[in-house]
């Protein structure tokens, strides 16, 4: 059965989505809804620091929290979840937590390192899990042992999504090539991938796969590090909709119904870049952002993983 968050979201969703308009929730592929909103948490260090964006998150809206076993702070946002959630007439049913395997516990051993993932983050359960990257740290990317590695994580990881310690299990970083491989191999599909996406690096065969398949695509680096705030063709479109760029880019992926994790330690911000659900860029400004398409990454590139 669906959780009460779900049904919580599903109301938000539909609401949202009633003038045709993306809504604030997707449905993920094994029935639950996930925000389309959260707050990516890269980088957030130290117990004040991680409490006050929360607090500023759950304040402007923010019910998704995204996290990882190597940003060293799930105990500090599940702390600062424990502590806030009451503050702002909350439970845990109604956040939505994601955390991530190291690449250092792929293979076997993943099962164990998302019960760390759970202690640490003490919340009771995890919303959903990734596979942080489709290499294992200290292996060369061209290692011929990654695909069996992945396959290994994702068995592990199946086991401990049938014992109900997670309620969605998903993949981060992966290529086509990759995301294919895991869906000619697995019992359970992956309900979510993550992938760095923005106007220069849309993804779109991604993008179009995931459709395909059931997945939901999250986009991390939605601004291009920053980089793309300053761009002459994304401050055009925000002032012709009287909008930040930050705005326009997170904007951007919605429009395509991909989530998105804008991460930031200023709580101004984090309640800035919550406020976009109330406007629509025009199939015009979709088309002057699809011109910065140059397949640039600001992050990583998972091609040269095998």
């Amino acid at each position: 059965p669906r959780s009460v968050a779900s049904e919580k979201l599903q109301q938000g969703a539909m609401a949202e989505g009633a003038e045709g308009r993306p809504g604030r929730a997707v449905r993920l592929n094994n029935g639950e809804w996930m925000p389309l909103l959260g707050l990516g948490t890269f980088r957030l260090r130290g117990y004040e620091e991680v409490h006050r964006c929360v607090d500023a998150a759950l304040g402007a809206g923010y019910r998704a929290f995204d996290t990882a076993a190597v940003y060293r702070n799930e105990e500090e946002l599940g702390r600062a979840l424990r502590e806030l959630l009451p503050k702002h007439g909350l439970d845990r049913s109604q956040v939505f937590i994601t955390s991530k395997l190291g690449p250092r516990d792929q293979g076997l051993g993943a099962g164990e390192a998302l019960g760390r993932s759970l202690a640490a983050l003490d919340c009771g359960y995890l919303d959903l899990f990734l596979v942080h990257w489709p290499g294992t740290q200290g292996w060369e990317a061209a290692d011929l042992r990654n695909p069996e590695n992945r396959r290994q994580t994702w068995v592990a990881l199946e086991a401990e999504h049938r014992k109900g310690q997670v309620r969605a299990i998903g993949v981060s970083n992966y290529t086509s090539a990759h995301l294919r491989q895991l869906l000619q191999e697995c019992t359970v599909p992956p309900a979510v991938l993550q992938v760095e996406l923005h106007p220069r690096l849309p993804q779109t065969e991604l993008l179009q796969l995931c459709r395909e398949s059931g997945i939901h695509l999250q986009a991390y680096s939605s601004l291009g590090t920053g980089e793309l705030l300053g761009h002459p063709l994304v401050q055009e479109v925000a002032r012709s909709c009287q909008r930040s760029p930050a705005h326009v880019l997170l904007r951007w992926a919605l429009e395509q119904e991909v989530g998105v994790i804008p991460k930031s330690s200023q709580p101004t911000r984090i309640t800035e870049n919550a406020q976009i659900f109330d406007f629509l860029l025009s199939p015009e400004a979709m088309e002057w952002l699809g011109q910065l398409a140059d397949g640039t990454h600001y992050c990583w590139d998972p091609n040269t993983v095998t």
